[in-house]
C-alpha cells in the first residue's frame, strides 16, 4: 500500500492496516534485534496506567517490553526510528497533526497472554496521538491467535475488525479514539509498538 491511500483510510476510519510498507530486510533485522534484547535481559514486565501511577496487572496486560533508544548506528532499530521520523513528518504534512516526538518498544507476549480492551491515550495525558504496531514473527497463522481487535469509536462495545499479526504487517490508529485489545496467543508473539506524540523532547522515566 502506498502512503497516500494509507493516509486516506486513516482519515476516514481512524485506523488502517498495511502489509507492504516495511522492507523485508528491515523486518528481519528488527526481529533479530528483538530476540537479542530478550536474550540479553533487556525486557521488563509491562505495567498498566500512566508511568507515575502504573502497576503490574498480568491478567489485564501480559507482555514484556524493551524500549528502543536512538543512536545505535547501523542497527535495524535505528533504521526503523529514522523511517518512523519520516512517517511522522508525512503525517504532519497531510493532517497538520502537530506530532513532535515518538516512543517505541519491542513487545513479547508469551503463550496464553494478551491485553484487555483499552485506549492508548491516558486520562489527562493527551500527548499520544497516533499508535503504531508492527508484527515481527517470521510466520503466523489463524490458529496462533493474538489478533488485534479494533472497536468502533462511536460504540466501544462493537468490534470492527480482528487483525491477524502476520509478518511485516503494520497498523496505525488514532490513540485517542480507537479502543483495542490483544487476544491471547497460542505461541510467543513478538511485535514493535509505539506512539507519535504532540509534546516535544519527551523523556520516558
Amino acid at each position: 500500500m502506498a502512503r497516500e491511500p494509507l493516509f486516506d483510510t486513516l482519515a476516514r476510519q481512524h485506523w488502517v492496516v498495511a502489509d507492504d510498507l516495511i522492507d523485508p530486510t528491515l523486518h528481519e533485522g528488527l526481529y533479530q534485534d528483538c530476540l537479542q534484547n530478550w536474550d540479553t535481559g533487556n525486557f521488563h514486565e509491562a505495567r498498566v496506567g500512566h508511568q507515575h501511577s502504573s502497576s503490574r496487572e498480568s491478567e489485564i496486560r501480559g507482555d514484556s517490553i524493551c524500549w528502543l533508544t536512538p543512536g545505535q548506528e547501523g542497527s535495524a532499530s535505528n533504521e526503523f526510528l529514522l523511517w518512523t521520523d519520516a512517517l511522522r513528518q508525512d503525517l504532519n504534512r497531510i493532517f497538520f497533526a502537530g506530532l513532535n516526538s515518538a516512543e517505541f518498544h519491542f513487545a513479547r507476549y508469551p503463550e496464553g497472554r494478551g491485553y484487555k480492551k483499552h485506549l492508548d491515550q491516558h486520562r489527562a495525558q493527551p500527548h499520544r496521538r497516533i499508535s503504531l504496531v508492527l508484527y515481527l514473527n517470521r510466520e503466523w497463522v489463524d490458529t496462533d491467535g493474538g489478533q488485534l481487535c479494533i472497536y468502533s469509536p462511536e460504540d466501544v462495545g462493537r468490534e470492527l475488525s480482528r487483525i491477524l499479526p502476520r509478518p511485516g504487517r503494520l497498523v496505525l490508529f488514532r490513540s485517542d479514539l480507537i479502543h483495542h485489545e490483544v487476544l491471547p496467543c497460542a505461541k510467543t508473539r513478538w511485535s514493535l509498538t509505539g506512539w507519535f506524540r504532540s509534546d516535544r523532547d519527551y523523556l520516558r522515566l
